[in-house]
Order: structure tokens, then C-alpha cells, then sequence
């Protein structure tokens, strides 16, 4: 047996996480702003898979449908669109549900950050495309997400991964905005060279 082996297995993610549908609204939701459930659509994921609730729509969920609510450790994932990328539930929403045709990945025997990293590798969003059905919108349905081989390497290994993944994303961001000063910085200088000082005019 390979190192490599000894450490991994391959399972699908069918076999790792519970997959389902999120809430199939019958009718266009309408913000009601004493409404007691929030509604996650695609809206509220930004282009770096980062969930944003602030903002998400409200509504009054009829009663018996705790099922479909939202749990910390949670991913969403955006079934449809030019991104098919994952956001992970990191802290308590209060009551919010995930609105169809999102779905909602629960994680059984891996972990959440691990998972969601994985979902959004470069090399797994091309599988995912290999997949997707439609033509001028892209779809991921559910069957084929449940069938996506995924590597499980011991639990210590997926928090090492997801770790060090949550670095490379903080440094990612920290360079992005470092970037963006410098930019700011010299548009500033060269508008002053542009613009000069009255006295420097009359030199």
C-alpha cells in the first residue's frame, strides 16, 4: 500500500456530507422586514465565497419547516451561474433558510472547512464544469454534486489544509488591499504633479 494510500481514501461526496435542495419558494420572495427567517440566495456569496447575511431578505417561513434551517458548519453552494463555488456557514445565523436551486451541503465525516475548501479549488470547479448541464445557464444538480469524488485524508490533515488555506486567503487579501493604497497613493501624487501649487506656477 502507497504512502499516499495509507493516509487518504476517496469517497463522493454523497458518502461525506448530506446533500438536498434548498427551499423551493412557489412565489418571488417579497422583503417583510418583521419577517423571522432570513432567505440566503446567491446574492449574498461574493465572488470570493465569503456569505454576507446582512442583507438577505426576509420572510415569515410557514410552520414545520425547521428542517430546511440553516446550521453553523453548513455550506451553501451556487448550483447554477458562471461560479459554482461553496460558502461555509462559520458562525450562527439565527433562523435563515437556503433558497432553491441553491443547495445546501451538510458535512457527515469531513470536516466543514476542509470540505469547503476543496469545493473551491481551481481543480474541482473544472470537474464541476465537466458536469454541468444547460447551455446558457450553467447547473449543477444535485445527483452530480453527491457524485463528486472526494479525497479524505485524516482529520488532522483536513484542519493543517483548511488552516493553511485560510492563510493564503488572508494573505491574498492583505497583498489585494496593499495594492490598492499604492494605487491610490500614486494617482494622489501624480494629480498633484498635474495640478501644481500656485506658487510652483509662477517659478
Amino acid at each position: 500500500m502507497s504512502r499516499r494510500n495509507a493516509v487518504s481514501t476517496i469517497s463522493v461526496l454523497g458518502e461525506v456530507a448530506e446533500v438536498q435542495m434548498g427551499y423551493p419558494f412557489r412565489s418571488r420572495l417579497e422583503h417583510e422586514p418583521l419577517g423571522d427567517v432570513a432567505v440566503i440566495q446567491m446574492k449574498d456569496i461574493d465572488d470570493t465565497n465569503l456569505l454576507h447575511p446582512e442583507q438577505a431578505t426576509r420572510v415569515t417561513l410557514p410552520h414545520g419547516k425547521a428542517r430546511h434551517l440553516l446550521r453553523t458548519g453548513d455550506l451553501v453552494f451556487r448550483s447554477r451561474g458562471r461560479s459554482n463555488g461553496a460558502a461555509h456557514v462559520v458562525k450562527e445565523l439565527g433562523p435563515a433558510v437556503l433558497a432553491a436551486p441553491m443547495l445546501l451541503v451538510r458535512p457527515r465525516k469531513v470536516l466543514p472547512e476542509y470540505l469547503c475548501w476543496f469545493l473551491n479549488a481551481p481543480s474541482t470547479q473544472a470537474q464541476l464544469a465537466a458536469v454541468a448541464e444547460g447551455t446558457s445557464v450553467r447547473m449543477i444538480s444535485a445527483e452530480a454534486l453527491k457524485s463528486l469524488p472526494v479525497p479524505v485524508p485524516p482529520l488532522d490533515l483536513q484542519r493543517r489544509i483548511a488552516e493553511i488555506s485560510a492563510l493564503a486567503q488572508q494573505e491574498h487579501t492583505l497583498l489585494a488591499e496593499i495594492a490598492a493604497l499604492r494605487q491610490r497613493l500614486a494617482t494622489h501624487l501624480l494629480m498633484k504633479l498635474a495640478h501644481p501649487s500656485p506658487e510652483r506656477a509662477t517659478q
